[in-house]
């Protein structure tokens, strides 16, 4: 862990940033966050931080959380925040929460405030080469339910019960499926399908995140030469795909081999996958003279 954070605007020690046990967002998971990567390479970069920013101030306008702090100010903070701690490889972690501590549902007229920490951050998933990933007997929430398309903590009850089963299960992760059946995401990455030379990713009506990563994956396999295909997936599509991976900020890109038992790819890494893989790893460290503008020098 960094041992300074940024809060409303102030660099402090981590240790003197505390809230009371009943504030608002703690009790009733009304946070809006988002997971951002550092790299060292070349030199330390921020990957994709504007399009993380975007994200993370719709996610608050989707909420009508009062913002206090322009993206310029929390840009600014994200970069001076790792520079304080030395940090190469990490995660960061905006976190914008109702500042109060009154019993209620309420929102209107609460202060909010902005949080930021960066920890030290390695795989996400573990250290195995691929996971195993079970269909979660919970289906993904949709836009009637709550908005999918913000970041905010009350969403996460939904995949942390789907992860939660999977894991009891002896899986690594959970796929969850949208209301209509077709798959949708796993409980914190967003998934791709390989058939025939082909890649395919669930389509922004089953329910997904708009994943960041995602979007890269997209644009990666395009500029590899690949199609891409966004569409509804029939469940059963997912045994019979020649390979799958996972991807997301935390996940970054992580190869399936096992679905529900049934094995994907003889139990090894994808072709493309790993050509993906390779691509996106050279990308976020510098190493890529292509999409140099989604990375942001620290």
């Amino acid at each position: 862990m960094g041992r300074i954070v940024w809060w409303d605007g102030k660099f402090i020690d981590y240790e003197e940033a505390k809230v009371p046990i009943l504030n608002h967002s703690l009790q009733y998971g009304s946070g809006i966050f988002e997971g951002i990567r550092s790299y060292r390479g070349k030199k330390t970069y921020i990957f994709r931080l504007e399009e993380h920013l975007d994200r993370f101030f719709n996610s608050m306008k989707i909420y009508n959380m009062p913002v206090r702090f322009t993206k310029s100010e929390v840009r600014e903070a994200i970069i001076e925040l790792l520079r304080k701690n030395n940090l190469g490889d990490s995660y960061i972690r905006p976190f914008a929460f109702y500042n109060d501590d009154k019993i209620g549902l309420s929102v209107v007229g609460k202060p909010a405030s902005i949080y930021i920490a960066a920890v030290e951050f390695g795989k996400y998933l573990g250290e195995k080469e691929s996971i195993s990933i079970k269909t979660s007997s919970w289906r993904r929430i949709n836009s009637t339910v709550l908005p999918v398309k913000a970041k905010a903590s009350g969403n996460y009850i939904n995949s942390i019960l789907a992860n939660m089963e999977a894991k009891l299960s002896g899986f690594d992760e959970a796929i969850l499926l949208d209301q209509n059946g077709y798959l949708s995401e796993g409980s914190a990455e967003n998934i791709f399908l390989v058939k025939k030379g082909v890649i395919y990713t669930p389509s922004m009506s089953d329910s997904i995140l708009e994943g960041i990563t995602r979007d890269s994956v997209i644009k990666i396999g395009k500029f590899l030469g690949y199609e891409v295909v966004e569409t509804e997936i029939p469940r059963e599509d997912i045994y019979t795909s020649d390979e799958v991976f996972f991807s997301g900020t935390a996940a970054e890109i992580t190869p399936v081999t096992n679905v529900d038992g049934i094995q994907i790819s003889n139990g090894k890494i994808g072709k493309i996958t790993r050509e993906i893989i390779d691509t996106f790893s050279k990308i976020v460290r510098g190493y890529s003279d292509h999409f140099a503008s989604w990375l942001t020098e620290v």
